[in-house]
């Protein structure tokens, strides 16, 4: 099985790059941006991450700044990427982590370290989940990590590459069977076809370019 999976991931990641062409990922200038940039990104869009975290870098050059500055201050900076209040706490509380642990605020070392223990360091962060942790293995350090957001694990799951109940149990078995060279392109051109093409609410099955892979649309599209 997991070979006839890793077939249809490599037709279906072919696919998309027809569709898409090979994704540019955005790059932090250091794995703590990226990190930083992430816990912005929960539960909101780019569209709105993006500029709370260039606004907070405009506002705090360091993250040195971050940690000793008033928290109502750091609050209205984010602002614009939702749940500011909480977000605010949780990039202070991973900051100050991180120097506990480390003795300065300074990510790159994980390069230097396996997977598995870059992984499990940046778990022990509280509010690093599994998905966050390997969006900045992936795109900090190109490891061979696959993130799994709610579109990746929709898409997936519709294509019958995974029926787990959780996306964090969908990401454990995705990172065994997406080949490595393809997990990063992959995962970025997944979470364009769910936002354009495989929505939650009504797919537009007729226009995918993965119909002919697809689990979903063979069971239950051309069923309806």
């Amino acid at each position: 099985m997991p070979e006839i999976h890793s077939q249809k991931i490599t037709r279906s990641a072919a696919l998309l790059e027809k569709l898409y062409g090979e994704p540019q990922p955005w790059i932090a200038d250091t794995p703590l941006d990226c990190l930083i940039a992430v816990i912005l990104s929960q539960n909101t869009s780019d569209k709105n991450s993006f500029p709370a975290f260039a606004k907070l870098k405009r506002q705090f050059p360091t993250w040195e700044q971050v940690i000793v500055a008033d928290e109502k201050k750091i609050v209205d900076a984010i602002r614009s990427g939702g749940l500011a209040n909480v977000k605010a706490e949780r990039i202070k509380n991973v900051l100050r982590e991180i120097k506990e642990k480390t003795g300065k605020l300074d990510l790159s070392f994980l390069k230097n370290l396996p997977i598995e223990e870059a992984k499990l360091f940046l778990l022990s962060l509280n509010g690093v989940g599994p998905k966050s942790a390997a969006v900045v293995l992936s795109f900090a350090f190109g490891m061979a990590a696959f993130p799994v957001d709610t579109h990746v694990y929709r898409v997936t799951h519709r294509l019958g590459l995974q029926n787990e109940k959780i996306p964090e149990k969908a990401q454990e078995k995705l990172e065994v069977i997406v080949p490595d060279a393809l997990k990063q392109s992959y995962h970025l051109n997944l979470i364009k076809l769910g936002r354009e093409i495989c929505v939650a609410r009504k797919p537009k099955c007729a226009e995918c370019p993965l119909k002919k892979e697809c689990k979903y649309y063979k069971e239950v599209f051309l069923k309806n």
